[in-house]
């Protein structure tokens, strides 16, 4: 395993730097509520993304693949999961025009939003299969694996959470943040695509 940290690290962090559905999340979060309001959430993700990558390693992934049905419900109910969280991110700034109005989404439901989200899911089972041998410590690799992935998904949800508090700064007219809002609401339906078209 040692031989491929360089390739892995280089896997984590093309797969957690670049846009997807957690990253437009923590940066709409950001925005709105400020970054240190948005570390909860930041944390779920990245505990989440650990323990998925954990769980796939150590078998997860083969249920998953053995069951179809399981597969679709996921990928519904991920969807379903996204389109509402979409829905918040929209709504974040409107209920009462004050940003302590509305509360960001929090430690479970970023995690629950991480084990739904299908770029993790993407992620985990691409490193696994890249990244593990087939006579090698299943354990050891996986926790390999997961541990790098964490820590990038860790880095990437605080560089993005840190350039949504930049633009939380330019957002104090309530058209703007509105259309803010509704611009990362509309990224977050578009990561969709992907998952429903494929």
């Amino acid at each position: 395993m040692h031989e491929t940290m360089g390739s892995l690290v280089l896997f984590a962090a093309a797969m957690t730097l670049t846009p997807g559905p957690n990253v437009v999340l923590v940066t709409a979060s950001a925005a709105n509520f400020g970054f240190r309001r948005t570390i909860p959430q930041m944390l779920g993700i990245t505990l989440a993304f650990g323990v998925m990558i954990m769980a796939a390693g150590l078998g997860l992934a083969g249920l998953v693949h053995t069951e179809p049905r399981l597969h679709a419900i996921l990928k519904y109910a991920g969807g379903v999961y996204l389109l509402y969280l979409a829905w918040r991110i929209a709504r974040a700034d409107v209920a009462r025009g004050t940003p302590s109005s509305a509360k960001p989404i929090g430690f479970v439901a970023a995690a629950l939003f991480t084990w739904l989200n299908p770029k993790a899911w993407v992620s985990t089972l691409g490193a696994l299969a890249a990244f593990t041998t087939v006579d090698g410590d299943l354990l050891f690799e996986s926790l390999v694996i997961a541990s790098v992935l964490a820590l990038a998904c860790l880095i990437s949800v605080a560089i993005w959470a840190g350039f949504g508090a930049a633009i939380g700064r330019h957002l104090s007219h309530p058209r703007t943040r509105l259309a803010f809002n509704g611009a990362m609401a509309g990224l977050l339906v578009l990561s969709l695509v992907p998952v429903f078209v494929s």
